[in-house]
């Protein structure tokens, strides 16, 4: 006879509840991954099993981080693809897990509010997976965006967002600086070469101060359309603060680069373009605070809401406060 639906829930949830104790039994299943006898693969599958009906579960979290690890290993990932009969290099599988952990991240946080777990394993991926590229920061930044407008006082989507645009901003003022250093070598070069470094150079640029902006654009349509919620302008606090650290620090290398003559009539057109972007940037911070007051003015005139009128009042105070500091 065959079981009804309610029996055969009872029946799933019982073996996934089985999987997810076999989980927290951490030392024999790494044992069965270290002997080949589980394939880790497979062992990440019965992981993302669990995690649908215990999304929070910090055993499954961080015996799933333990498996990423003995793959990413570099004697190890060979190997492991050759037996699981996976066929590609290194590289493409490690992007491939990078997608298949977003994607399992994504669902767990969709299942549990503030699933602060998922979350943080997805940090851990764009770190040791991901490695920070900037591509990566990029692409996480882009499909995210939903997720958070759909979930306004979930912290912990935010909080992802405020890690990737912090890591953004670090890595491309670190990689401009790096730049900066590697043209004041390269005058002594050849023009044909300079040419081709300045080429090189402009095609790896990012347009940070952009995509700040656009963070603001969003917190702004997200506070406008959904009123009270203190998530989102903790989250625009975050974003000034980097609009603000990166603005003081690009100045810094300009001052350097005028001291080194970068700014001459024979420097490189590429060079004079990056260093009128870069003295923009005084001018952008005071345009920018101007804009926020701006901004918090027009709630306060318009809103309605008593909490929406005390979360702007908060962050004018926060403003005043931090600028004086």
């Amino acid at each position: 006879m065959a079981e009804s639906p309610e029996e055969v829930a009872v029946l799933v949830q019982r073996v996934v509840k089985d999987i997810r104790n076999a989980f927290q039994r951490n030392p024999y299943m790494k044992e069965l991954i270290l002997s080949g006898t589980l394939n880790p693969l497979k062992d990440l599958h019965l992981g993302k099993l669990a995690l649908t009906k215990f999304p929070k579960s910090p055993e499954t979290w961080i015996h799933r981080r333990w498996v990423l690890q003995q793959l990413i290993q570099e004697n190890s990932l060979p190997s492991l693809m050759t037996k699981g009969n996976l066929g590609a290099v290194p590289v493409e599988r490690i992007h491939q897990l990078v997608q298949e952990e977003m994607n399992v991240c994504s669902e767990a946080a969709g299942r549990y509010p503030s699933n602060y777990n998922a979350w943080s394993h997805r940090i851990w991926v764009v770190q040791h997976l991901g490695k920070l590229t900037v591509k990566i920061l990029l692409d996480e930044l882009s499909s995210t965006k939903y997720w958070v407008s759909m979930h306004v006082s979930d912290h912990s989507g935010f909080h992802y967002r405020q890690f990737l645009l912090k890591s953004l901003t670090g890595r491309t003022v670190t990689d401009n600086n790096t730049l900066v250093q590697n043209q004041m070598v390269h005058e002594q070069k050849e023009e044909s070469s300079a040419g081709a470094e300045a080429a090189c150079t402009e095609e790896q640029s990012v347009d940070l101060p952009h995509h700040l902006e656009k963070e603001l654009e969003l917190c702004t349509e997200l506070i406008d359309t959904y009123p009270g919620h203190e998530t989102l302008w903790c989250h625009r606090r975050h974003v000034f603060y980097l609009q603000h650290r990166l603005s003081n620090k690009l100045p810094l290398l300009t001052q350097a680069m005028d001291v080194d003559g970068l700014n001459e009539s024979g420097a490189k057109q590429g060079y004079t373009q990056e260093t009128k972007r870069l003295k923009r940037a005084v001018m952008q911070d005071s345009l920018g605070l101007e804009m926020e007051y701006r901004f918090i003015d027009n709630v306060l005139s318009t809103c309605r809401d008593v909490d929406q009128a005390r979360f702007a009042a908060a962050y004018r105070k926060w403003l005043v406060t931090f600028l004086d500091q």
